[in-house]
């Protein structure tokens, strides 16, 4: 059996996986951080929005949950985005699980109404709004990464995930069922993924070079160890290979076939020992024990009590370093215990050459066919990592041009509104100018009717001086001539 390892080691596992309930990729909190910090950068600008209160008709959770996709679809087109939001922040909350039992019969019934909905058909999916479609596949999957605003999922994708043609790990997006598997677990589980998903709780997650997960030497499925335990999928049986001694195996459910442990167990330490951390070694250590705690050969007990004598030691102080170099002498030993060497048959006895010889072809056989399998595995998930790692880099490219885009914008407008404000502040000064000048025209007219009235009265006093004068020479005239006709 080959060993869950990482990329370049063993065959490759369900690595690019995410749990059912942790849901964002590990890079969205740095993103996330740096669009905060871009955002405090520009306070002077963003200060100046104003968030608009939507006054009109809102749309629940429920109402997405229970109504038609189209009704729903027209209402939340007339939405502002800030609700929309404030939508599916709501539903990451209820996701988080941390508001008790009322909010986990919340979401219950929730998922249970989109569940039991049979008019949700990709042809009718296909006139939802965006943040509806996501909010639905969020209900019915119960993972919130698709909330998330930086997983960008095509609209296409995500009709897929709702309707199980995908698989709704965002790593992983293999089309269902992968590689057209006809066995019974991918034929009669809906959404079930054997390249990222556990057998038995059809659940993933993101451990890798590790013993907690168990992959099939046949089918090439995978299994947490836990759910094989709990289950009794490990247990005695027959070997596949060698002198057929019975030994702790692990039977797939998925093929009903068998994989013998001891064999993954010395692969999975001898390539992963190194990149563990005293914690993660005493896990494995204590996961081992576990898969061989009821192990009635003789490898198989020593293995068992090795990993509990190497548990105590360590918790009574021993460096995981000597420990790392204790369980990998251990497994030399194992090795090279002649117990298992070819030439030994059943029961001890001496094999024939020709019996050796065709049974030593066995294993060569078996070992090229399983390095064979190896291979493929990991060319085709070399391809996707390939495929992945390029649609990345596009989306980065594309992110950073919209981020410079979104900058060059945010400047322009910032000096659009400095122009702005160095324009009212001149026309303010201007107005304040011609107020001035106003007032002191104002104040010269006034004086000026002020001296056109004093003019006015001296000139009409003046003009009636001289007529009274004028008339006065004219009575005294008038007066010498009676004066000089009475003479006469």
């Amino acid at each position: 059996m080959d060993p869950r390892l990482g990329q370049n080691q063993g065959r490759e596992s369900p690595t690019e996986s995410a749990s059912s309930r942790d849901t964002s990729p590990t890079m969205d909190g740095i993103v996330v951080k740096k669009r905060e910090d871009e955002r405090n950068d520009n306070d002077c600008f963003e200060q100046s929005v104003v968030r608009r209160i939507f006054t009109g008709e809102k749309v629940t959770l429920r109402n997405i949950a229970e109504e038609r996709v189209d009704v729903i679809s027209e209402k939340m087109q007339i939405l502002p985005e800030e609700y929309l939001e404030d939508l599916k922040n709501g539903l990451r909350v209820i996701l988080e699980g941390n508001g008790g039992s009322q909010q986990r019969e919340e979401f219950l019934s929730l998922q249970k109404l989109v569940q039991s909905r049979s008019d949700l058909t990709p042809k009718s999916l296909l006139r939802a709004h965006r943040v509806q479609l996501e909010v639905l596949v969020a209900m019915k999957m119960g993972i919130q990464a698709f909330l998330h605003r930086n997983v960008c999922l095509s609209q296409s994708s995500l009709i897929e995930i709702f309707a199980y043609k995908k698989c709704r790990n965002i790593a992983c997006q293999n089309q269902l069922p992968v590689d057209d598997c006809t066995c019974e677990v991918c034929t009669n589980k809906s959404g079930f993924c054997n390249v990222c998903m556990c057998v038995i709780c059809s659940k993933f997650d993101f451990e890798v070079n590790t013993c907690r997960w168990i992959g099939c030497d046949i089918c090439s499925h995978w299994t947490h160890t836990d759910c094989a335990i709990r289950d009794g999928l490990i247990c005695m049986g027959a070997s596949r290979v060698g002198t057929g001694q019975p030994e702790m195996v692990f039977r797939c459910r998925a093929c009903n076939r068998t994989s013998e442990l001891l064999g993954w167990v010395k692969d999975v330490f001898q390539h992963c020992v190194p990149s563990w951390n005293r914690t993660a070694l005493l896990t494995e250590l204590d996961i081992v024990g576990r898969i061989f705690r009821g192990s009635e050969d003789v490898k198989g007990r020593k293995l068992f009590w090795k990993c509990e004598e190497l548990i105590e030691k360590m918790k009574g102080g021993l460096a995981e370093s000597t420990a790392c170099r204790a369980i990998l002498m251990f497994f030399q030993e194992l090795e090279a215990d002649p117990s298992r060497n070819a030439g030994v048959g059943e029961g001890g006895r001496l094999l024939a050459p020709q019996e050796a010889c065709k049974q030593i072809a066995e294993v060569v056989q078996e070992a090229i066919r399983k390095m064979e399998m190896v291979a493929d595995e990991k060319l085709r998930m070399l391809k996707k990592a390939r495929m992945a790692l390029e649609t990345c880099d596009r989306e980065l490219e594309d992110k950073a041009r919209e981020v410079a885009e979104l900058k060059l914008e945010r400047q322009r407008r910032k000096q659009q509104i400095d122009e702005l404000e160095s324009i009212v502040k001149l026309k303010q000064a201007e107005a304040d100018m011609f107020q001035l000048k106003a007032d002191e025209t104002r104040r010269e007219a006034e004086m000026l009717q002020n001296i056109a009235l004093a003019k006015s009265d001296k000139s009409e006093e003046d003009y009636r001086s001289r007529y009274l004068k004028l008339k006065l020479s004219e009575a005294e005239a008038e007066k010498q001539y009676l004066f000089q006709k009475m003479k006469c």
